[in-house]
């Protein structure tokens, strides 16, 4: 049953596009080129439409049964209706973070969906107590607005989303956890039949409404599938999302650097940097799917590593994102300081021989 709804998902989406294309240039939903944008022509962008009309057909046919379902549901309506304002509107920062908020407290307030305690290594827990449901909402909101910010580039978020996507599936799917695994490759199958308009060159962006109830997926079934279980498990879908994480992280920290407001828009993102260097638009999504399947396949390595060979993956990979970001410029042209430390050492190491 599951395979046959996964393809009706794929197709509705492949079918269901267009007549979103259409309905994006009657309402006035489009994308204009500015000196932010790479595209250079007019764009429609509700397509998250066709992804989360494919989705809804897909968990009508399948009914999976769990008691998060509900909230989960009256929260993507939420998110993908505040999507679709600002892809016709362009609403404010502040009204989109409120929606946001409410779709998250409801997830985790009503339906329950939160991390109450995680399991020490060495035995013992930690109990987060009344910090659960605000460190919960945090997650699923900065998620949210992580993958948005990553969708700049024909098929980037559609194809980073699917990479994460696939691997929290697999993971649920090692878990024998069920109910993860069929929403989450509801949404796969649904991104994947968009992606085939989407990807390079583009015939429609999914807009706000795409990346928000994408973001807003990808954080709740990340914590359904890891929640309440030890603290190595607990970084595995920081590990998933390493990609829209780290690009966020350095943002807030280029807008520190730079004194910007952090809600302030700029042209420094992962994609950006990477075109600057010289990189097509297909060769920097291609790159930037290639990190993320990176990234996927270290968490299902370190969800079956030993304690100190976790620990050990995770200085590897926090080095590996610090030596890209340096190399790429995703701080500043001149933010570079463990690749002169390392270049530092080498250079004495050559000198005393």
């Amino acid at each position: 049953m599951i395979y046959y709804t996964l393809l009706i998902c794929f197709i509705s989406s492949i079918l269901l596009t267009p007549f979103v294309k259409k309905l994006a240039f009657k309402v006035g939903a489009t994308d204009k080129p500015n000196h932010r944008k790479v595209h250079q022509r007019i764009m429609p962008r509700l397509g998250g439409l066709a992804i989360y009309a494919s989705f809804i057909i897909g968990m009508l046919i399948l009914q999976p049964d769990n008691p998060y379902g509900p909230s989960i549901i009256i929260g993507s309506i939420i998110i993908v209706i505040t999507g679709i304002l600002d892809d016709i509107f362009e609403l404010s920062a502040k009204i989109k973070f409120i929606a946001q908020i409410a779709a998250a407290s409801l997830v985790v307030i009503w339906g329950g969906v939160h991390v109450q305690f995680v399991n020490l290594p060495f035995g013992g827990q930690i109990e987060f107590g009344y910090l659960s449901i605000p460190l919960t909402i945090i997650w699923i909101v900065g998620i949210t607005n992580a993958i948005n910010l990553i969708d700049g580039l024909d098929g980037l978020a559609a194809g980073v989303s699917s990479i994460a996507l696939i691997s929290i599936s697999g993971m649920a799917l090692i878990m024998g956890n069920g109910y993860v695994t069929a929403i989450a490759s509801l949404v796969l199958a649904s991104t994947l039949g968009f992606l085939f308009y989407n990807f390079h060159p583009a015939k429609i962006f999914m807009g706000d409404t795409g990346a928000l109830f994408l973001g807003y997926m990808i954080s709740v079934l990340s914590l359904l599938g890891f929640k309440n279980v030890t603290m190595i498990s607990l970084i595995v879908p920081i590990i998933i999302l390493g990609v829209p994480i780290s690009d966020t992280f350095f943002a807030i920290i280029r807008r520190i650097v730079h004194k910007k407001p952090l809600s302030a828009p700029d042209k420094s993102h992962l994609h950006h940097c990477l075109l600057r260097l010289g990189f097509t638009h297909r060769q920097t999504v291609l790159m930037i799917y290639a990190m993320a399947a990176f990234f996927g396949l270290m968490a299902i390595i370190f969800s079956q590593a030993k304690l100190i060979g976790g620990f050990f993956l995770i200085l590897v990979l926090l080095i590996l994102i610090e030596l890209i970001a340096e190399a790429v410029g995703l701080v500043g042209k001149n933010y570079r300081p463990l690749l002169k430390m390392m270049r530092g050492i080498l250079f004495s190491t050559v000198r005393n021989r």
